[in-house]
């Protein structure tokens, strides 16, 4: 005979045993209706599903920690001095330069399983030292502390934004072929466009109602969270994969090779060559944006809470407008106009915008060239862009990629940045520097054309 609180807690293990299933049961419904609408409204064959949804989770949540940090980070470029933005531009490549070895070194000894995790927590506790000094725990609450804590944030912002997002569609590029990146990439954005959205809504949220110190720390747990949808994107068996990749590798694997290898591997490829040229005129309109918006909105808002809130509106309004495109015609488009017109579309935009700025340059027109330029960037040219490293080997997916998309990137900006400050300094209004740059834009999108035109289907 069993006694009654014998039989009492046997009932209520019995009890939490099924709700715990139901609950579990529950979950997995709700996974298998996402995947169910996924291939409703995008052209997904049999096994991919449950892997898009992953990939588009963890970049999801990429986008909303870079979301909600962005609009912090455009405040502290104004409070950390607009006539020091290229000294901020030229500290971030400098940082760059220093941490690309350091990159590679993990690369060659980790394997993607390993390294994604490594690089998201070690970016996640420079994050929570940030909330720590910016709440004031750490330094005090000085002037000269809060000017210097803007110009590091916005370095490190700059270094973790580009960082965390090469590492991701490194990853994409070694599970997906080329044919297969082509119809998927632009569904999986739409993850990041809901996150992008959500970032700066969160961005903008805390930092007129709580205070924009507190943005680190959401970051923090944002990125942990990544580290579940990526787990979960390794776990998702393919039923029946369309075109697999042949070097696809095993996770645990480590890459190899040396620390210093991406110079080599970038010299040594035409198609990296290339792709190297086209981020260097991409970073070169798109930092000349950000100096004029930087100077126009230093003038139009003194308040940073107000300041973090209007960019977060702008952010919310690209990402709308990303998110519609990329979840309806994105993969379709790339498939439908090819590489080489998905990669000019939007330096022809921005040559066009730049034409208009041109004639007027004034907030409205700043804006609304910004807001185009980033929604066809992150809708057509970026998914198109990491296409092409589908066709090179594992090593330069995550060693020469995140050269280009940092060193190079930041490279860049920090020659655009002193560039821009010279023209300026000579006398040339925003009109004339935009004048300047239809042309830049114009070789930009002849530079995408051709980089297109060489590949070949794979």
């Amino acid at each position: 005979m069993l006694r009654r609180d014998q039989v009492t807690t046997r009932w209520t293990h019995s009890a939490r045993s099924k709700f715990r299933g139901q609950r579990r049961s529950s979950r997995g419904l709700g996974w298998v209706r996402a995947i169910v609408l996924l291939q409703r409204i995008a052209d997904l064959r049999p096994g991919e599903g449950a892997k898009v949804l992953a990939a588009g989770a963890w970049f999801c949540a990429l986008m909303t920690a870079n979301g909600a940090l962005r609009p912090l980070r455009d405040s502290m470029a104004v409070a950390g001095g607009v006539n020091d933005l290229h000294w901020l531009f030229t500290a971030t490549f400098l940082v760059m330069l220093a941490a690309v070895p350091i990159y590679g070194l993990a690369v060659a000894r980790c394997g993607r399983a390993r390294l994604v995790p490594v690089v998201h927590r070690f970016f996640a506790l420079n994050l929570l030292g940030f909330f720590v000094v910016m709440h004031g725990l750490v330094g005090g609450e000085s002037d000269a502390v809060a000017t210097w804590t803007a110009r590091v944030f916005f370095v490190w912002t700059s270094v973790f934004n580009l960082f965390v997002i090469s590492l991701f569609w490194s990853v994409l590029a070694d599970l997906f072929s080329g044919q297969d990146a082509r119809r998927l990439f632009g569904l999986i954005g739409v993850g990041g466009s809901i996150g992008a959205i959500a970032g700066p809504a969160i961005g903008g949220a805390v930092a007129l109602w709580v205070s924009p110190s507190w943005l680190p720390l959401i970051a923090a747990l944002l990125l942990e969270l990544s580290l579940v949808a990526m787990r979960r994107m390794g776990r998702e068996p393919s039923e029946a994969p369309a075109s697999p990749v042949p070097d696809d590798p095993v996770p645990d694997d480590p890459i190899g090779g040396r620390a210093f290898a991406a110079i080599p591997e970038l010299l040594r490829s035409p198609l990296l060559l290339g792709i190297c040229a086209y981020v260097l005129l991409l970073t070169m309109s798109s930092t000349v944006l950000y100096f004029m918006q930087a100077q126009i909105v230093a003038v139009s808002f003194t308040d940073e809470g107000t300041r973090t809130a209007v960019f977060a509106g702008v952010d919310l309004s690209v990402n709308a407008l990303t998110l519609a495109i990329q979840a309806l015609l994105t993969g379709r488009l790339i498939q439908r106009i090819g590489l080489s017109w998905s990669l000019a579309t939007l330096p022809l935009l921005c040559a066009l915008g730049f034409a208009c700025l041109a004639i007027a340059p004034v907030l409205l027109v700043l804006l609304g060239l910004q807001i185009l330029r980033r929604v066809a960037s992150y809708a057509v040219s970026r998914p198109a862009r990491e296409v092409l490293y589908t066709m090179v080997d594992r090593s330069q997916r995550y060693k020469a990629k995140s050269l280009i998309d940092t060193v190079v990137y930041r490279g860049g900006d920090a020659l655009t940045g002193w560039a821009f400050t010279g023209i300026k300094a000579l006398g040339l209004g925003l009109g004339g520097i935009a004048l300047v740059m239809a042309p830049v834009a114009g070789l930009w999108a002849g530079v995408g054309a051709l980089l297109g035109r060489d590949q070949k289907s794979t």
